[in-house]
């Protein structure tokens, strides 16, 4: 008698053993699957965040138009519209020629990686202060836009550029400005005489590139075009990251 009982809790402890071993063997397996499960979540997350690289143009169909006002810069247009979408409505839009901006830099010294900014000190009426800016400005009537960046370049500080290449083209305000400004970087200065017009008075200095971004980060560049155009060639000059 003894030894069955002995032979019957010997049977249950190893019940017990392989249950008891059991759970943890369970548990152990459904880990792989449910890291799996996030790990597949994440990587559609990152896919679904994609940005498109490319730029769409789709135009509204233009019920009717009408110039509400016209002056020396530019005119202001009253569209009625069919948006892409379907939505009809009406926009007052700025008509306006284009713009330059130039982005002139002296890298003849030995530090390539901050290089000499030409920038512009002028009152702005509509800013109600004086701004540091760099150089800019419309483009004429039939003119092509490398053509009117080495004029103004040349009106407005006197100096002309061996080297010129288009950096970015980028609207402002496109809620109702129609205005592009289109960007090119001028290397290989050459200094000359200015001759703005006649409602320009403009300081001229050159300027450290890191100097510019002390600038920019302690809010004294309020200019728009300046903050965009400086910190973008700053990123492809130094590199992402650095």
């Amino acid at each position: 008698m003894p030894k069955k009982k002995d032979a019957a809790k010997k049977v249950k402890s190893s019940a017990e053993t392989k249950t008891m071993s059991a759970k943890p063997a369970k548990k152990a397996a459904a880990k792989p699957k449910m890291a799996k499960a996030a790990k597949g979540k994440k990587a559609s997350g990152k896919k679904q965040a994609a940005f498109p690289a490319e730029v769409t143009a789709e135009t509204a169909q233009v019920l009717s138009s009408e110039c509400v006002f016209e002056g020396p810069l530019f005119r202001v247009w009253r569209d009625r519209l069919i948006e892409p979408g379907g939505r009809e409505g009406v926009r007052d839009v700025i008509r306006h020629n284009g713009s330059v901006v130039i982005l002139a830099m002296d890298n003849a010294g030995k530090n390539k990686r901050d290089p000499w900014i030409v920038m512009e000190r002028q009152y702005r009426h509509a800013a109600g202060r004086f701004l540091w800016e760099l150089p800019a400005g419309k483009i004429e009537g039939g003119e092509d836009a490398l053509q009117g960046a080495k004029r103004e370049l040349e009106e407005e500080t006197g100096y002309r550029a061996r080297k010129w290449k288009p950096m970015v083209e980028y609207y402002a305000s496109p809620g109702f400005l129609g205005e592009a400004f289109k960007v090119y970087v001028a290397e290989g200065l050459m200094a000359g005489d200015a001759h703005p017009e006649d409602d320009e008075k403009i300081e001229i200095r050159l300027v450290r590139l890191s100097e510019l971004l002390k600038a920019i980060e302690k809010g004294a560049i309020m200019d728009g075009k300046t903050l965009a155009c400086v910190l973008m060639f700053a990123r492809r000059t130094r590199g992402k990251g650095k």
